[in-house]
């Protein structure tokens, strides 16, 4: 078993883990040239953003060359799904993928403009994100397979919300009205932590470009707080519990 992962402060490199199977970093993908994929069982863990799967992800489906018999995909999210699955079903149908089962961990919620991180964390337990991961861990082996359809009403809904809440979010030149406040130290962090390769640090002082994943991994992981956005709904940053630092740039470079 194969599963691909997208990253930014660890709850889908958990969970991929957690999962178990051969790892493959979905950033370090696609900085090759081709990617071909072969498994009796192919899956991709990531977190939703909006109720639709990363950009990266999306363009990772495009990409990748894929060969197998059973393919599943799975999200980690901190609420509201929305029509998750609906873009996961299309995605694999565009990349000539028949999508045999998907589902959803439901986890701290790290999106910092609407969710208080403390209050996130003080809450976690009652997610019982052990017993998501073993119920999802169980149905991979017994290859469980989910039918649904996607419907011209389900479309209509994800289009207009995509126009209406997902778009002005996932803008990848959405870094470049961050603030980065006088606590800097140039350490490179935030740089070696994001996934797109859209952070440069120089003597100068750090520089954000316009192909942003809006992941958040640059707010998450500055060991200063130095990096600040318009909108946060608190100060405090997140990282799961069982990954490191070094895991997370080990992913994303």
């Amino acid at each position: 078993m194969t599963i691909c992962y997208f990253t930014a402060t660890g709850n889908s490199l958990y969970a991929a883990r957690q999962i178990g199977g051969t790892l493959l970093s979905i950033p370090q993908l696609m900085r090759q040239e081709t990617v071909q994929i072969e498994d009796d069982a192919v899956g991709i863990v990531c977190p939703c953003f909006n109720c639709e799967m990363p950009m990266m992800v999306r363009e990772f489906m495009r990409k990748a060359h894929i060969r197998t018999g059973y393919f599943f995909f799975i999200y980690t999210y901190g609420s509201g799904l929305g029509e998750a699955y609906a873009y996961a079903k299309l995605a694999a149908r565009e990349a000539g993928l028949n999508l045999s089962y998907v589902n959803a961990v439901l986890m701290v919620n790290n999106f910092i403009p609407f969710y208080d991180i403390q209050e996130q964390l003080d809450t976690l337990a009652e997610k019982k994100v052990e017993k998501q991961l073993q119920k999802i861990r169980d149905d991979i082996s017994l290859r469980v397979t989910v039918y649904f359809k996607v419907t011209v009403t389900m479309k209509a809904q994800m289009n207009m919300y995509h126009k209406k809440v997902a778009e002005p979010w996932l803008r990848k030149d959405s870094a470049l009205s961050y603030t980065v406040n006088n606590s800097c130290t140039r350490c490179g962090i935030c740089a070696a932590v994001c996934p797109a390769n859209n952070i440069s640090v120089t003597a100068e002082g750090v520089r954000f470009s316009d192909h942003c994943e809006v992941c958040y991994a640059c707010l998450h992981h500055c060991p200063r707080g130095a990096i600040h956005m318009k909108q946060e709904a608190g100060t405090k940053r997140f990282r799961n519990e069982h990954v490191s630092l070094y895991d997370i740039t080990e992913a994303n470079q």
